[in-house]
């Protein structure tokens, strides 16, 4: 009987861990993130730059899925222009392949057209003169339908940067990118202005005005009077100019030189709604994700507006149906008021941003992705950081309001992996630059050591 026992005994310690096992780990059990590494997380926290503000990191493996580090990947934070990327993702949901320059509606003696909030009509930077020549050219009387759109300005803006060219106004027709164009030379008191509109709008200020913010052109806040500040050095600078109606009548009249009617928009049973087609979308996606356009983006929202319904311009629609068509499946839903990210009330996890970038990293071919973006030592506002001789290694899209820094991106590491990350600074009080360096320094060994 004894020896009974211990066999028994010893065929129970074998089962043992087995047994253990079973239970500890069932089959159903989900996927667990990797714990964090140790060298990075000690990297962040020891850091005397960053362990001063709010910090969010996401750090997960393109290929697999897997979050390879968090630090308060769950938490909510102002994303700034990183935003974009959301205004990249509904472009590629609700737009094809060339960007909806115009509505119209062709009557026998008449064309009747409407804004789509295309930005590209005479753009400085992203210009387009398909609806120029289309409208120059055609032999009906023109009559512009001015249809419901946005306010100017999006909500939770800052409304004192109005004289900045990074706000300018958002409106169903721009015209010239909402902005008036001003070269200085050096021993020249008035610049050259374009569009020549302008020119009669623009005047030398009173000697002696203060000009602490060092500005070279000022405009009332609520006039298209533009006063030229001296500068002693060549200079180039845009100032948005207030947008209305009557404005945008004298400025395609000015421009196409031929009449141009305002007329309400009444469509008839008869009435075929056609859309003339402009520039191929990523060109517009490309200048505004590299130099983080803040107009381009906002009018890309209403562009997408119009795809869903062609008689108002609601950006607030255009999120809503991204959101509920296509973002339920994020870890954290995004709060999201505006297509630039200028406005504070936006607010993002840095899980979710990576989660985007995810998404987009399955929708759209990797070539063509990273090139949207704006490469580490290449141009846009990462032609100075993240530098190599052999080529680029990291892609993304930053984000800066006072106080906060931003990059959301991808990261191809040493080993031939590609990262997607997130690295959102908020409410820093050191120079921007610090904090840029120091996310330099983390991102480069995640490059050399993941």
């Amino acid at each position: 009987m004894s020896t009974v026992l211990a066999r028994c005994a010893v065929l129970l310690w074998c089962l043992l861990p087995f047994s253990l096992c079973a239970q500890s780990v069932p089959a159903t059990a989900p996927v667990r993130p990797a714990a964090n590494p140790f060298w990075l997380e000690q990297l962040v926290r020891e850091s005397v730059v960053l362990r001063r503000h709010n910090v969010g990191i996401c750090l997960t493996d393109v290929a697999t899925g897997q979050q390879l580090f968090g630090l308060n990947e769950d938490r909510y934070f102002t994303p700034a222009s990183t935003m974009k990327l959301f205004s990249l993702y509904a472009g590629l949901q609700l737009l094809p392949d060339s960007l909806p320059s115009l509505h119209y509606v062709q009557r026998p003696d008449t064309l009747l057209f409407w804004g789509t909030g295309d930005p590209t009509l005479l753009h400085g930077d992203v210009p387009s003169r398909r609806a120029f020549t289309f409208l120059q050219t055609r032999p009906e009387q023109l009559y512009y339908a001015a249809v419901p759109t946005v306010t100017a300005f999006g909500p939770g803006w800052s409304w004192d940067d109005y004289n900045y060219y990074f706000q300018p106004e958002r409106g169903a027709f721009p015209i010239y990118g909402h902005t008036v164009r001003f070269y200085g030379k050096a021993g020249q008191p008035m610049p050259r202005v374009l569009p020549r509109f302008f020119r009669p709008l623009t005047q030398l200020a009173p000697a002696g005005t203060p000009n602490p913010a060092q500005d070279h052109v000022r405009r009332p806040e609520l006039e298209n009077q533009f006063l030229v500040l001296p500068s002693a050095t060549n200079w180039v600078d845009e100032t948005p100019f207030r947008t209305s109606p009557a404005l945008l009548m004298q400025l395609l009249q000015d421009t196409l030189r031929r009449p141009v009617r305002l007329a309400p928009l009444c469509l008839r049973a008869q009435d075929s709604v056609r859309t003339l087609r402009g520039l191929p979308v990523d060109s517009l996606y490309r200048r505004m994700l590299r130099v983080s356009d803040n107009f381009l983006a906002e009018q890309l929202l209403l562009m997408c507006a119009s795809s869903l319904t062609s008689d108002s311009l609601s950006t607030a629609r255009a999120i809503r149906a991204v959101q509920q068509n296509y973002l339920r499946d994020l870890p954290d839903a995004p709060v999201w008021v505006d297509g630039s990210g200028l406005s504070r009330l936006n607010l993002v996890t840095p899980r979710a941003l990576v989660g985007l970038l995810l998404k987009l990293h399955q929708q759209v071919p990797e070539s063509r992705l990273l090139s949207l973006l704006a490469a580490g030592g290449g141009q846009g506002t990462l032609r100075r950081v993240y530098r190599d001789a052999r080529g680029p290694w990291l892609w993304g899209k930053t984000g800066t309001l006072t106080n906060n820094h931003n990059l959301v991106g991808y990261v191809r590491t040493r080993s031939g992996r590609l990262l997607a990350f997130s690295f959102l600074n908020n409410n820093h009080v050191v120079p921007t630059a610090d904090i840029r360096r120091e996310m330099e320094r983390v991102l480069t060994q995640v490059r050399e050591k993941l």
